[in-house]
């Protein structure tokens, strides 16, 4: 199990890096003026999205199920866990978020600037936080 819980924590690490590039290149693209910074934007946030954040998402949601179900009982018993799933929910629907997005700029119809993009960013930032503190800490409610 040592083996899939390091495999979990590199996805884990790499999905973050794309959650945390990807809205940044949103944020830069939205400012773009011309046709070829458009254009440049539009590979290198599909193969951001495709190439490694997709990828990284399936294998963190995978590879955490392998570990839950491994000791189901367990686990399901904390409500850390429960609050700690609950955000990889939240996080998907972000994901799923960033792929919007990431059909808006290539259809050239975003609808948001680039300040709302840094906002946008800052959001996996605190699941982060909460998603660590939950699994290292284990805070009781007591």
């Amino acid at each position: 199990m040592l083996w899939i819980k390091a495999f979990h924590l590199i996805a884990i690490v790499t999905w973050f890096s794309g959650l945390f590039y990807l809205p940044r290149l949103f944020v830069y693209h939205s400012m773009s003026a011309d046709q070829i910074s458009k254009d440049r934007f539009v590979v290198m946030e599909r193969k951001l999205f495709w190439g490694i954040t997709t990828p990284s998402a399936v294998l963190t949601v995978a590879l955490g199920a392998w570990l839950l179900l491994g000791n189901w009982s367990f686990f399901m018993s904390w409500w850390w866990m429960h609050a700690k799933l609950m955000l990889v929910v939240l996080l998907l629907i972000y994901h799923v978020m960033c792929w919007w997005y990431l059909r808006a700029f290539r259809d050239d119809r975003n609808q948001h600037s680039h300040k709302f993009y840094r906002i946008f960013n800052e959001l996996p930032v605190l699941a982060l936080v909460a998603i660590v503190i939950l699994i290292v800490v284990k805070p009781s409610l007591s």
